[in-house]
């Protein structure tokens, strides 16, 4: 697959280099933007509150397929007209759109291939784009649980302050399984 990276950070850099070692094609952008053109398949992995700034440098995104790795927390708020970042992108690209890799923490992405059972990556967002993320899931070493449509987004973004504040209160960076009990 060919994807395109908005965001050099641990998220963006983070899942480029994994799938690049899964034999992805994959072109990272930072700052300055680019052409996301030829691209299957594009992850914004921007702060959640540069996801304006960040999508007007970039040309080519009508009709892509876009991965939303954004977070908002402590009180950040989606654009304004917008219940959600994911809702936002979508209205931008008029493309399939999921809200996904927002409830993962970066820092863990070179441990999860060592997992006993794969961690989960849940996700919410269009039935078109069901397979891109369950196979970038794979590829990065996760299952994808889907919660929901793309209105599901906004719920999905307020995932942020609990999970830092589990984080936090003494469990430290975690990574999370959500699964019948026959697949325990």
């Amino acid at each position: 697959m060919n994807i395109t990276v908005i965001g050099r950070g641990n998220v963006g850099g983070g899942l480029a280099g994994l799938w690049e070692r899964a034999g992805h094609q994959v072109t990272r952008l930072g700052r300055g933007g680019g052409n996301v053109g030829t691209a299957d398949a594009v992850l914004l992995a921007v702060p959640g509150t540069a996801v304006e700034v960040a999508l007007s440098s970039v040309v080519g995104l009508e009709g892509k397929t876009v991965l939303d790795a954004t977070n908002l927390y402590g009180g950040a708020r989606p654009p304004a007209g917008f219940s959600s970042n994911a809702e936002y992108v979508q209205s931008v690209t008029g493309g399939p759109t999921a809200k996904a890799f927002s409830t993962n923490f970066a820092s863990l992405l070179g441990q999860v291939a060592d997992a006993r059972v794969r961690p989960s990556n849940l996700w919410s967002g269009d039935d078109e784009v069901q397979g891109v993320v369950r196979q970038l899931s794979l590829d990065a070493g996760y299952e994808a649980v889907r919660l929901g449509d793309l209105s599901m987004a906004a719920t999905q973004e307020g995932l942020a302050d609990p999970m830092f504040a589990i984080a936090q209160s003494g469990l430290g960076q975690f990574v999370y399984r959500l699964a019948s009990p026959e697949q325990l």
